[in-house]
């Protein structure tokens, strides 16, 4: 005795648009589920999963019920989907080896931007500042900046060093940094 599944498989081979319709009631979740984990894109798993029962109800013919139906519809699904990433897959060029075109061979030569002369002495000038800013701090203030921001330590660590309750370390690192704030404003 075939199962509910299989006959609706029958009926649409010999035609049954009622039928697919069932099937694709049936499976459109799973193979949205499918797609989705694969191209990880809700727009483009909505038109895949479309296309893949478009690909099925084409091929029904070929399905074999010794199988699940569940598993050649899947496998329709992944290979769709692996097909739609192969398709917007860039193609990488090789900066090594000449581009072919039409006219000939074109070379690249790529322009090195990495190394910026004005914007390493405006990083320098702009550590210098900030760094005279924290010499020009009263000592107490100085003290937890430095501990906190260029040694990285903790506040406890910093009470513990000064001997002075974490209340007041926190309370002198906000004041520090106001001060610092004031004196950095016109610093970019």
């Amino acid at each position: 005795m075939q199962d509910e599944e299989g006959i609706k498989i029958s009926e649409a081979l010999a035609g049954d648009q009622r039928a697919f319709e069932f099937l694709v009631k049936k499976h459109k979740s799973s193979v949205f589920h499918i797609v989705n984990r694969i191209v990880r894109n809700e727009d483009a798993s909505n038109d895949l999963v479309q296309e893949t029962f478009m690909k099925a109800f084409a091929s029904l013919a070929s399905y074999r019920s010794e199988y699940r139906f569940s598993t050649w519809l899947y496998k329709i699904a992944a290979n769709s989907s692996i097909d739609f990433l192969r398709k917007r897959r860039i193609q990488a060029l090789s900066l090594d080896r000449p581009l072919e075109t039409k006219d000939g061979e074109v070379d690249f030569e790529v322009a090195d931007n990495s190394y910026n002369p004005e914007k390493d002495l405006e990083r320098k000038e702009r550590r210098f500042t900030i760094e005279e800013a924290i010499d020009s701090l009263p000592i107490k203030y100085r003290q937890v900046i430095v501990y906190r921001h260029k040694d990285d330590k903790s506040y406890d660590e910093i009470a513990d060093l000064l001997d002075i309750p974490v209340g007041t370390v926190k309370a002198r690192i906000f004041r520090a940094r106001e001060l610092l704030k004031k004196k950095l404003k016109h610093v970019r």
